[in-house]
C-alpha cells in the first residue's frame, strides 16, 4: 500500500511532467483544459500536484496533448 507521503510525490512529480508537456506543445491551462474537456481548475490543480485525477481525465489529457 502507498502512504500519503509517496501519494504526494507522485502527484507532484506528474504536475511537472504535465506542465512541461503543455508548455512544449505551446498550450495554456485554459486550451489543454478545454480540449480534454476538463475545467481548467482541474489542470492547474493537477500541475500542482493537489489534485488526483480520475483514470477518465488523464486519458483526455494523454489525447488532448497528443
Amino acid at each position: 500500500m502507498v502512504d500519503e507521503s509517496e501519494d504526494n510525490i507522485y502527484l507532484q512529480s506528474f504536475g511537472r511532467r504535465l506542465s512541461a508537456l503543455r508548455v512544449q506543445r505551446g498550450l495554456s491551462q485554459e486550451q489543454l483544459a478545454a480540449a480534454a474537456g476538463l475545467q481548467p481548475g482541474e489542470v492547474r490543480g493537477a500541475e500542482r500536484g493537489q489534485r488526483d485525477l480520475s483514470v477518465v481525465a488523464l486519458a483526455d489529457l494523454a489525447q488532448a496533448l497528443q
